[in-house]
């Protein structure tokens, strides 16, 4: 299921110059939900339901109502505002919605403020409830800051079929959407994970940069999308696996949250010729074993079931099982359940199964499902599955399935966490999300997951990033504690370690590594302003390209608000 997550109208307006996700803070926000519904609608119709999931409302607006303040309540307390955050919310039919897909939910900030007291960066757009936290007063108390309606035609079945809205707390949605994960993502762009630029042609609001593209980075341009022109913002929102967020604290959570980077990668001579050769894009599957290290290997047999269409793998045992044993089997999307098919190559000695998707778009599927199979199954996109096919036809084909160690699922090669940034472009959803590669699923990818719970995972760090906090996640440091650098744990090292720091004083800060010979490696943060406290960088023995250092000593240098400091670590065998 997809759905446009920040399409809620805001005003731009400039201010005169002058629970269980984390512990709770000291001067936590407090979030308010504005009834915006009319008599028996959204939050105020009137049908009798049943408690669910520790949800003891008693009818279906109430129970609504129930899930947005959880939602507030988990946000508010992970926050710091002295100055309530007031959010209008709807439940009204949205489109498009279908049997298969539909818009779930939308919101946004209703204002922009600039260049008002306690900005950190002047001439930068802010969402009105960050705003107001960094003045430490209401800029327009006339106003809601957050705007979000939700479709209240999930819970008909004519929208998403028979899945309905979940109103329990408990996460215990089985097939029907997770409304609490749901709210609690749409606040999320509302607090500010989102950008006021137009991604599409790159113009920015008001001609003005707001402060979450400060934390916007095309890794192939070399620039944060505030140095960029409306051309090259254009280019780098359909950048694919390029566009990073350099939030230094979200960097830090990514090498803590994310998992290794799966992979799925065709060879052989039939594969080159038919150009799938390579790693190939892939979705996965909610049921079975995960990809892990060491890789799968193994060559590939079209299923062949015995009856038309004989490549879906519908009917068993197959025709053709017994050219199945020991090798990945091939299988086409069609009328029966992903879990079937797979139980059913399994049964024939299958060691994975690749399932070609059946349209085009999306290009490829995360399936859903339960099975005890201990066999993993993926997707490829009908296009791919094609040319697999024709390739098959030529000659073997051997496929790779597995993770990189020292490569992170949703980031970059040195660790930044990867932005949605899909050809063509998508609005609503393109840029203002963490890519869909991220695993295990972030809360503020471009479609809700069934696996996310309060976790707000990555998206609590780059709201942090962007002024929610003002100090680094650790301790905070005394008066008159100077930039300290830490030796790095491990030191020595081979695969990563972190480089500990302290700043006592928030500042534009950035870190580089250095080989012995004085010649820079690599950057490990670039400059951006960080507040006062300790933290850590996690650094993976690479150099600026990717790829591994030699063996030696190895020179990492702090510069924070005009002061360097120098540690020294040692690469390893």
């Amino acid at each position: 299921m997809s759905r446009r997550a920040h399409g809620a109208r805001f005003a731009a307006a400039v201010a005169a110059a002058a629970l269980v996700a984390g512990a709770a803070i000291a001067d936590a926000a407090t979030i308010t939900i504005v009834n915006k519904d009319g008599l028996n609608e959204g939050f105020n119709d009137n049908t009798v339901v049943s408690a669910v999931g520790g949800n003891t409302a008693t009818t279906r607006g109430t129970q609504r109502l129930a899930v947005f303040n959880r939602a507030a309540q988990i946000w508010g307390a992970l926050l710091p505002s002295t100055v309530t955050i007031k959010v209008d919310a709807t439940m009204d039919p949205m489109a498009p919605c279908d049997a298969t897909s539909g818009v779930l939910g939308a919101a946004g900030s209703l204002q922009v403020f600039a260049n008002f007291a306690g900005a950190e960066f002047q001439n930068t757009y802010y969402p009105s409830a960050l705003a107001n936290k960094l003045a430490g007063t209401d800029l327009n108390a006339n106003s809601s800051d957050i705007q979000a309606q939700f479709n209240s035609s999930v819970d008909n079945s004519t929208c998403l079929g028979t899945s309905n809205w979940y109103y329990g707390f408990d996460h215990n949605e089985g097939t029907n959407v997770d409304l609490l994960a749901t709210v609690e993502h749409e606040l999320g762009h509302g607090l500010g994970f989102q950008s006021f630029a137009n991604g599409a042609s790159g113009a920015e609001l008001g001609g003005l940069p707001d402060v979450f593209i400060k934390f916007l980075y095309d890794d192939t341009q070399g620039l944060s999308w505030d140095q960029m022109t409306d051309a090259q913002r254009a280019a780098s929102a359909i950048n694919t696996n390029n566009l990073t967020w350099r939030g230094p604290l979200t960097h830090q959570k990514a090498s803590t949250f994310l998992g290794k980077r799966p992979f799925v990668r065709f060879e052989g001579d039939a594969a080159v010729a038919a150009g799938i050769a390579g790693n190939r894009a892939f979705g996965t599957a909610q049921y079975g074993p995960a990809l892990k290290f060491p890789p799968l290997t193994a060559e590939i047999a079209l299923v062949n079931d015995g009856v038309a269409p004989t490549s879906d793998g519908c009917e068993s045992p197959f025709a053709n099982g017994a050219a199945l044993n020991g090798k990945i089997a091939l299988i086409d999307r069609g009328t029966c359940t992903f879990v079937l098919k797979t139980e059913d190559a399994e049964n024939e000695g299958a060691v994975a199964v690749i399932i070609i998707n059946n349209v085009a778009s999306p290009p490829v599927i995360n399936m859903s499902g339960s099975s005890s199979t201990l066999i993993p199954t993926v997707s490829i996109s009908q296009a791919d599955g094609a040319a697999l096919k024709n390739a098959l036809l030529s000659g073997p084909v051997t496929a790779t399935l597995g993770t990189e160690p020292a490569r992170l699922a949703g980031a970059d090669d040195n660790g930044w966490p990867l932005m949605y940034a899909p050809i063509p472009y998508q609005s609503g959803s393109s840029v203002s999300h963490f890519d869909i590669s991220a695993f295990p699923n972030a809360l503020m990818e471009p479609a809700i997951n069934l696996d996310l719970t309060d976790n707000t995972d990555m998206t609590l760090t780059a709201l942090q990033d962007i002024g929610w906090t003002t100090r680094q996640l650790g301790v905070s440091l005394p008066d008159g504690t100077p930039l300290r650098l830490e030796p790095g744990a491990p030191n020595p090292f081979r695969v990563r370690t972190a480089l500990r720091y302290a700043l006592p004083k928030a500042g534009l800060t950035e870190m580089r590594i250095f080989d012995i010979g004085g010649r820079m490696v690599k950057q490990v943060m670039r400059p951006v302003w960080m507040p006062a406290g300790s933290g850590s960088i996690v650094w993976d023995a690479t150099d600026e390209r990717g790829w591994r250092v030699a063996p030696g000593v190895y020179l990492y240098r702090m510069t924070s608000a005009g002061t360097t400091v120098t540690q020294r670590v040692v690469v390893s065998d």
